[in-house]
């Protein structure tokens, strides 16, 4: 007697369930908002550096606006580069503690060690930085229209472009240098040797697009070249500070 056939069933398991997971993209920009957020909030507790900057640019506008006779054409048109000159010195006290904050208590050790980019960590600090100085830079600006006697209604919106592309520039430069000189002795000494070069281009064209501005020029036309400068060194420095911190921290 022959024995019976049992029918077998081949079972062929499927691919697991997917599991949700944060993407890379995602994952990046909250790291990069917890850094932020972390470094105002710290700035913001101490005002070390906000209120420094601040009493800075006041002192240094209102003692060249006694220097000079904000009633002739020539100091209109210079305006704009004084302008930018005291944004660069007091943007730097601002920046020159960005990293410097996270020395003591080996606060910067933990940060290289923890699971953050250093496209994120850059990023951040960028971001946390950029708004303290464009804070000190616009409360500036009014100061800057009353003791100079200009009057920039129409071009508002120009300027406070220029100014946010100006600031991000600074801000950039300002960042990675702290990075590269926060173990440095001298180092309230080195960066800003070490920014202003740098930054060359990018006041250039903020002080010409300011100036232009100030007297009414509206942008575009004669001043598009320096526009465009001033966006290619944002968007050049910008990726290079993204990929390169990691680097100049860890060595």
């Amino acid at each position: 007697m022959m024995p019976e056939k049992v029918a077998s069933t081949t079972v062929v398991a499927g691919p697991p369930a997917a599991v949700s997971q944060p993407s890379s993209t995602m994952q990046f920009f909250r790291q990069t908002l917890v850094i932020a957020r972390k470094d105002l909030r710290a700035e913001l507790r101490t005002k070390e550096a906000i209120n420094a900057a601040l009493a800075f640019s006041m002192v240094i506008l209102i003692l060249f606006s006694f220097a000079f006779d904000p009633g002739e054409q020539e100091t209109i048109e210079m305006s704009g580069g004084l302008l930018w000159i005291v944004f660069a010195f007091a943007g730097t006290l601002v920046l020159n503690r960005s990293f410097a904050r996270e020395v003591p208590n080996d606060c910067l050790d933990a940060l290289v060690a923890a699971p953050v980019s250093g496209g994120a960590l850059f990023l951040g600090k960028a971001l946390a930085n950029f708004a303290l100085v464009l804070a000190v830079e616009l409360v500036s600006l009014p100061v800057f229209g009353i003791f100079y006697n200009v009057h920039w209604t129409g071009q508002i919106w120009s300027l406070l472009f220029v100014l946010v592309l100006g600031t991000w520039g600074l801000t950039v430069i300002g960042t990675i240098f702290s990075a590269l000189t926060v173990n440095i002795r001298l180092r309230e000494l080195m960066a800003p040797l070490l920014v202003y070069p740098m930054l060359i281009p990018a006041l250039m064209s903020a002080m010409k697009l300011t100036m232009d501005l100030i007297g009414g020029k509206p942008l575009g036309g004669e001043n598009e070249v320096w526009l465009r400068l001033l966006v290619v060194f944002d968007v050049i420095f910008t990726a290079l500070s993204l990929v390169l911190l990691e680097t100049v921290l860890v060595g």
